[in-house]
């Protein structure tokens, strides 16, 4: 009879080990003719880690071109309170948006902290599961920093 936990760890090893060769897949793919594409993380209610993902953001699209790299910001958990209509980092978000940055805001995230669209950020997208659209992404090729 196999315990929960033995099953848990089980799932949880072949997790790691997907994610570890989804990330090796996309730091090999990422650099493809055509562009670079990279997925950002941001799961802190962290005004300065926003800074700080907001920071690389752009320094990526300076150093290899605004047209050559496609980015996207895929936030859940607490930092989906960075992308309410009041946030901090509005100013800063709205910048990254007319780069031409996508940035992706949870769903289940939002319904779990009773949110609606009328609460965010105008611009921002929407996916029904974050960590579900970062999964998709790497295996798409995409480069993937958590902030």
């Amino acid at each position: 009879m196999t315990k929960p936990s033995d099953t848990r760890r089980a799932l949880a090893a072949r997790l790691f080990a997907f994610a570890g060769a989804a990330t090796l897949a996309s730091a090999a793919s990422a650099a493809k003719p055509g562009g670079y594409r990279v997925v950002f993380q941001v799961s802190d209610a962290d005004s300065k880690k926003w800074s700080l993902t907001l920071n690389n953001v752009r320094n990526a699209q300076e150093e290899l071109g605004a047209a050559n790299v496609t980015i996207e910001v895929v936030v859940y958990g607490p930092g989906i309170g960075m992308l309410k209509a009041d946030s901090e980092v509005g100013a800063r978000v709205h910048e990254a948006l007319a780069a031409g940055v996508a940035v992706v805001a949870c769903e289940n995230t939002m319904r779990g902290q009773k949110l609606s669209p009328s609460d965010m950020l105008p611009r921002i997208g929407y996916v029904a599961a974050g960590i579900a659209e970062l999964i998709k992404r790497q295996a798409e090729g995409y480069a993937y920093i958590r902030a």
